[in-house]
Order: C-alpha cells, then structure tokens, then sequence
C-alpha cells in the first residue's frame, strides 16, 4: 500500500485495514512456525512496513492535530492599546 493511499483514508478505514493485516500476518506466522513452504516470502516483510506506514500515519495526524490545539495565539509586539 502507498502511502498516498493510507493518507487518504479516514481514521475508520485505517484501523479496519491494520485489523485486516494483524489478521493476515498472524496466520503467515502461524504457517512458519507449522514449517508451510510459503509462496511469497517477502510478504511477512510488506505486510509489517505496511502496518508500520499506517500507525506512523495516524501519529502524525494527531501530532498536528494536538500542535493546532496547543499553539497560543500571537499577540502583536509594539502596539499600545
């Protein structure tokens, strides 16, 4: 998944997505751990960076959400009132 397309998503679409790949990479390690020759061993790989972009994300939508709340508003330097 790019991460164009993560960005595009909302906060709903997001967590139904990284449930989805929690999902698939716990039955992809089950078959490793059972010995199942894998079709695609690289997947284990694209699945975790993928989860990882989704999370790093989310982070940084509510960084700059939190920043947007926290920041005081600028007072004007020189002017008496």
């Amino acid at each position: 998944m790019k991460v164009k397309e993560i960005r595009g998503m909302d906060k709903n679409m997001a967590a139904e997505k990284m449930a989805e790949l929690k999902k698939e990479l716990v039955k992809i390690n089950a078959q490793v751990a059972i010995g199942t020759a894998m079709k695609n061993p690289g997947q284990i790989r694209k699945i975790k960076k993928t989860l990882a972009r989704i999370i790093t994300i989310e982070h940084e939508k509510k960084s700059r959400k939190d920043e947007k709340t926290l920041q005081p508003k600028k007072k004007e330097v020189g002017k008496k009132a």
